[in-house]
């Protein structure tokens, strides 16, 4: 990240109307879902998150309310009052701020601090930089883009040796050859 330079992190997704009053229905793509009402403010953004680097404009509006309902978050808006207005909330992302997570525990990283970093072997070869995580279920996996596309486990210690945010650069345990 650039200096000074705000970086934020989707961390949800505005759905269908719910209801008459101008309530939403809201996805949390937080580990668990009410996560998401612990963040204030939110920032929304009416374009999809692009990896190509487009500049994104993220606006300021939390909600007046969020709630758990069901198994999901439902939320009112300031302004949105009624069904049409709350459909044209549809398909916005909602962001934080980085600076609005808490700092990590030792030996854990968020995904945005990782992604940008350069993926080094043991014997200093580059790999690429990771492009961005995805999740499998038995781990992360770092997709990593240089000459082509690898998909690297992310597992400390066996593949991940060192992780340098600072530095700007991850070493891993991995053939450069390895499809």
């Amino acid at each position: 990240m650039a200096g000074n330079e705000t970086v934020y992190i989707t961390v949800g997704k505005i759905g269908a109307p719910y209801g008459v009053r101008g309530w939403v229905k809201v996805q949390s793509f937080t580990e668990l879902i009410e996560n998401l009402l612990d963040y204030k403010p939110w920032y929304l953004c009416k374009q999809p998150t692009s990896r190509t680097g487009s500049p994104q404009t993220w606006i300021e509006s939390s909600p007046e309310e969020a709630k758990i309902h069901g198994k999901g978050i439902i939320a009112k808006f300031t302004g949105c009052d009624d069904r049409d207005a709350a459909a044209l909330l549809r398909g916005q992302e909602i962001a934080i701020r980085r600076d609005q997570l808490p700092e990590p525990e030792e030996g854990e990283y968020y995904w945005v601090d990782l992604e940008g970093l350069e993926v080094l072997t043991l014997n200093g070869d580059s790999l690429g930089r990771i492009d961005h995580m995805m999740e499998t279920g038995a781990n992360d996996v770092m997709v990593v883009k240089g000459e082509r596309q690898r998909l690297i486990p992310f597992v400390l210690e066996h593949i991940v040796h060192e992780v340098n945010i600072e530095g700007g650069f991850i070493r891993v345990d991995w053939d450069p050859d390895f499809e």
